[in-house]
């Protein structure tokens, strides 16, 4: 029994830092896209612009958006592709 109490505490520990988890490879992005902003859907909607993501095998470009804060006053924090010694690693957009 305790060593299933203990497994368990361990997994909830785990869980969130891999949502931190950054994806890395070895070859730079491609050049960022122009994008033409659609109209904004309405009033309180951010525009969340697109980018490079990369699918395991190749870079592919995902489109922006228009969307709603989860919460007043939060900005969107773009991703971007940070060089690290051998490799590039996609920081993943969020809210703040």
């Amino acid at each position: 029994m305790k060593k299933t109490a203990l497994a368990l505490l361990l997994a909830f520990t785990l869980v969130p830092a891999a949502s931190f988890a950054q994806f890395s490879i070895r070859i730079g992005p491609p050049p960022r896209q122009s994008e033409r902003r659609s109209p904004r859907p309405e009033r309180g909607y951010v525009w969340i612009g697109g980018y490079q993501s990369y699918d395991g095998d190749r870079y592919v470009w995902t489109p922006g958006r228009w969307e709603r804060p989860p919460q007043q006053r939060q900005r969107w924090v773009a991703p971007k592709w940070v060089h690290r010694g051998d490799h590039w690693e996609l920081r993943e957009g969020h809210w703040r």
